[in-house]
């Protein structure tokens, strides 16, 4: 009979003098630290975002598996090019050209998820100390590499048309006064994550503009930008400017994210230094995964699939709105996105999204604290909500839920009071206020 070691008592490091210096920026994300718990099944989880791909035609992707398998198996499973294969890139092409980018095959590197791709570029872009610009919130993966790679992020903020153009100037204006050096302005201008906004089209043009005078690349994350509910796609802001962008984009939302794939359409010059990455960091991305999404593309009405999809994420947000508006106190506050997978909700002043999610687990409902989208330590008064995943009726008793669990941390609140040394902890108070406004 085999004994578990004692979870009682921390277990040492015997390593912890070898690890390189960037290690201690290697911390897990509150949303996977959310995983064991919101998985149970009597949690309603609205914390990840995970696209719900029981939509998906599993028999028509088993056939074409099944194909692929007999007809080019020994090609699929041996080792491929570093860039990825020349048919997925063409298809990605004709994919980004519904957001109005022209493109060639040669400038696209397929990457093992949009994440991969995140990291391949700050790896050949950053050294320690230099800043990323992100919107305020921002993607908590992101957040995640930049801070391994000793990246300082500094803020911009955001309103409902997504990151404010005087708010970016501000920004490059300060960071350049403390002498330091930007790299990227990293940003999600469709149905953004977490925040849900959408950047405008006069934006995009202005934020293109301000980063084209400064000198400063874009790296354009948009695993979204298909996934609108009331209109077509807009603009890429790649298709504006191909000078100074880096696209970034994913099959992992409008196909399954197992397949693990994803890309980067960057100009020539740094193409080349990203296919040098992905060969030292995987040699290549897997060439089953890419053939098997090349077939998927080539044989089925994967437009029509996107539709199907973006219906079934409408009805979610429908249901999560409408549950909102219903029980929600009323000094809550929320967006309604027109797109994506995300809510962002803000609290009333003194409650604590951080604080108050262990009583909320407790309730059987989790969500993920507007902190781990924030690399200054901001965020406390908000969370995100992701309708993408439960059911329609599951959302709505997870509201239920939520709200219960506010209403009653808003009681304690006015039982026991609030004063503006404990708002000022809470990053709170008159003299830090919080840099969300959306």
């Amino acid at each position: 009979m085999s004994i578990e070691p004692s979870r009682s008592r921390p277990v040492l490091d015997p390593y912890v003098d070898r690890y390189a210096a960037r290690t201690a920026g290697m911390t897990a994300s509150e949303i996977r630290a959310l995983f064991a718990v919101a998985s149970r099944p009597e949690v309603v989880s609205l914390a990840g975002g995970m696209p719900n791909i029981s939509g998906l035609p599993l028999d028509v992707v088993g056939h074409a598996i099944n194909d692929l398998v007999l007809k080019d198996g020994p090609t699929a499973m041996q080792y491929g090019s570093g860039q990825g294969t020349p048919e997925l890139r063409e298809q990605i092409t004709e994919i980004m050209r519904l957001e109005g980018i022209e493109a060639h095959a040669d400038d696209v590197v397929v990457t093992v998820g949009s994440q991969q791709a995140v990291d391949l570029v700050t790896r050949i872009f950053c050294d320690p100390g230099d800043v990323v610009l992100c919107e305020a919130p921002s993607y908590v993966g992101a957040l995640g590499v930049f801070k391994s790679y000793q990246c300082e992020v500094v803020h911009a903020e955001m309103d409902a048309d997504g990151l404010i153009p005087d708010a970016l100037r501000n920004a490059i204006r300060a960071t350049k006064a403390a002498g330091k050096t930007i790299k990227f302005l990293y940003t999600i201008p469709n149905f953004h994550n977490p925040a849900g906004v959408t950047l405008s089209l006069e934006r995009r043009h202005e934020v293109v503009e301000i980063c084209a005078e400064e000198g400063i690349l874009i790296l354009e994350d948009n695993p979204y930008g298909l996934l609108g509910f009331d209109r077509e796609p807009m603009p890429a802001m790649r298709s504006m400017s191909a000078d100074n962008i880096i696209y970034l984009g994913s099959f992992s939302k409008t196909f399954a994210p197992g397949f693990r794939v994803g890309w980067a359409l960057a100009p020539h010059t740094v193409r080349e230094k990203l296919v040098l990455a992905q060969e030292s960091a995987t040699l290549c991305p897997p060439s089953f995964s890419q053939m098997a999404i090349s077939a998927y593309l080539r044989d089925h009405d994967w437009q029509g699939q996107i539709k199907d999809f973006r219906e079934m994420y409408r009805e979610r947000r429908d249901a999560m709105i409408g549950a909102l508006t219903d029980m929600m106190p009323p000094a809550v506050r929320w967006n309604v996105p027109d797109g994506g997978f995300y809510v962002w909700l803000t609290l009333p002043p003194g409650i604590n999204a951080k604080a108050m999610l262990p009583r909320a687990v407790t309730a059987r409902v989790a969500y993920v604290p507007g902190t781990a989208f924030f690399a200054d330590g901001f965020g406390s008064s908000a969370m995100r909500l992701s309708f993408c995943y439960p059911t329609p009726e599951r959302i709505r008793e997870g509201v239920r839920r939520l709200a219960g669990v506010l209403e009653a941390e808003m009681e304690l609140q006015s039982t026991f009071g609030i004063d503006d040394t404990t708002e000022m902890r809470l990053g709170l108070g008159p003299d830090n206020p919080s840099p969300n406004s959306i």
